[in-house]
């Protein structure tokens, strides 16, 4: 018997016949095959140190458990052997626990190595469970997550009973906590800042406001504008500074308004005459101008009025009003001057929140801490918006899990079906393997005093 355990334990620790070989304590697999990359093969990597720490523990518990078999095996010979001597009754007790012991040692030894290989390397049937059955145990992983994990019932009770809301808004509420949001939002909005292309973007926005702008007819709301802007009077200021910048520029070019009337004078005209009517042109316009400064009340007033309100008429009602306006505008959007100013708004507008987002004492970013502050107040004390928001995270979450949950079990049995069978079999028994030790230590003990009562038994009933 400690012949054929000894095989067995070896058995377990060998290379298999694929070519595995042992290198410093991790195993690698020689076999490779092109339809099936060598990472998959490999259980994504190398055994890790606290993966070699617990097959050692692993090898630690098979030497234990063996020895408990030897030992058994080793007072069954010797009770057996002293029995035949005439030693006593006694080691018939004593055989028959160790008999029993070395049945339940090797039984659990066999249902303990089935799991992970065929015992013995003799392909029983329904042995080696892992490695055969490991497509299966990953579909059947999937399988369970996905009703039991992400189902929208399930996700939505435990968001509703963890209560988001009040937890986020008391962690906002917390003045050094809305700083680190408020740093990592400027991070990541000077980060998008940064990865967008100026041209990209520039590209975007003039074709956007060209678009906005050709698509919609301002004629008419010009002329409503200004239609309101007549009737409350807003145009006067208008009238008032023309007319007083027209008086002081009279003013100042009296000789030039004076000459040009001059020279606008027919050829026979004598000069003098011609002098007297500049001075009088000029003195009845700068008349005007000052009389229309100064007199609110003035009827060029009352005329200017009725033509912006004749035009604001037209600009809503009057077809081929709207319709040179639309022509300018068409015109004026399609000037090279006028595109190059639209693409550089981006320029600009990026500069000012680059600026913004790297200082820390900016408007930007205040306002930003600020609304944080406020809301996580509100979010940590108002019932409402608590249950807003966990109603919009609960939303969330359950679409999530209900519109991606076959993506998400993919995942996993996609990942196990990559696993190699052999090494995603050594990966599981170095993580529960030691425990299933027990079972062997359990099997011998619990055997031995099986066996033991059922000789008593039998003994004492005269068997």
């Amino acid at each position: 018997m400690p012949d054929a355990e000894r095989a067995m334990s070896e058995t377990d620790q060998k290379p298999d016949k694929r070519g595995e070989a042992d290198t410093g304590g991790t195993r690698q697999y020689a076999h490779a095959t092109p339809a099936q990359p060598r990472t998959a093969r490999r259980f994504a990597g190398e055994f890790s140190p606290a993966d070699e720490e617990k097959r050692r523990g692993v090898r630690r518990m098979k030497a234990t458990a063996t020895g408990m078999l030897v030992l058994v095996a080793l007072v069954y010979a010797l009770t057996t052997w002293a029995g035949h001597s005439g030693a006593g009754a006694w080691t018939g007790y004593v055989a028959a626990a160790a008999e029993a012991g070395m049945v339940g040692a090797l039984a659990d030894w066999f249902a303990v190595t089935a799991l992970f290989r065929h015992p013995l390397g003799i392909p029983i049937p329904h042995t080696a469970i892992i490695p055969k059955k490991k497509d299966q145990l990953g579909v059947s992983l999937g399988e369970f997550v996905g009703e039991n994990f992400l189902s929208g019932d399930v996700v939505r009770d435990r968001l509703r009973a963890v209560g988001i809301g009040s937890r986020l808004g008391a962690w906002l509420a917390e003045p050094e906590h809305a700083d680190r949001v408020t740093a990592e939002l400027a991070t990541a909005l000077r980060g998008a800042l940064t990865v967008l292309r100026d041209s990209d973007v520039q590209a975007v926005v003039g074709e956007a406001i060209t678009r906005r702008a050709n698509g919609a007819e301002i004629a008419p709301g010009i002329g409503k504008m200004l239609e309101k802007v007549v009737a409350d009077g807003g145009h006067r200021r208008i009238v008032d500074l023309v007319c007083t910048r027209a008086a002081d520029w009279l003013v100042l070019h009296s000789d030039s308004v004076m000459d040009a009337v001059q020279g606008g004078a027919p050829g026979w005209t004598p000069r003098f005459v011609d002098k007297r009517v500049g001075e009088r042109v000029y003195k009845e316009l700068l008349r005007f101008v000052t009389e229309m400064r100064d007199m609110p009340e003035h009827p060029a007033r009352g005329a200017v009025d009725r033509f912006l309100r004749d035009f604001a008429g037209d600009l809503q009602s009057d077809s081929d009003t709207r319709a040179r306006v639309e022509r300018l505008k068409s015109e004026v959007i399609g000037r090279s001057e006028v595109q190059d100013l639209i693409a550089s708004t981006w320029s600009a507008v990026r500069s000012m929140i680059v600026a913004a987002a790297e200082d820390e004492r900016s408007e930007l970013r205040m306002r930003v801490r600020a609304s944080l502050l406020s809301l996580g107040q509100r979010m940590a004390t108002d019932p409402k918006v608590q249950a807003k928001v966990d109603g919009w995270v609960e939303g969330a979450a359950v679409y999530v899990v209900t519109t991606y949950r076959a993506e998400i079990t993919s995942l996993i049995t996609d990942t196990v079906a990559g696993w190699d069978a052999e090494h995603t079999s050594r990966k599981i028994e170095a993580h529960i393997g030691r425990d299933l030790q027990f079972i062997r230590i359990n099997g011998t003990v619990v055997g031995s005093l099986a066996g033991l009562l059922i000789y008593t038994v039998s003994r004492a009933l005269g068997a």
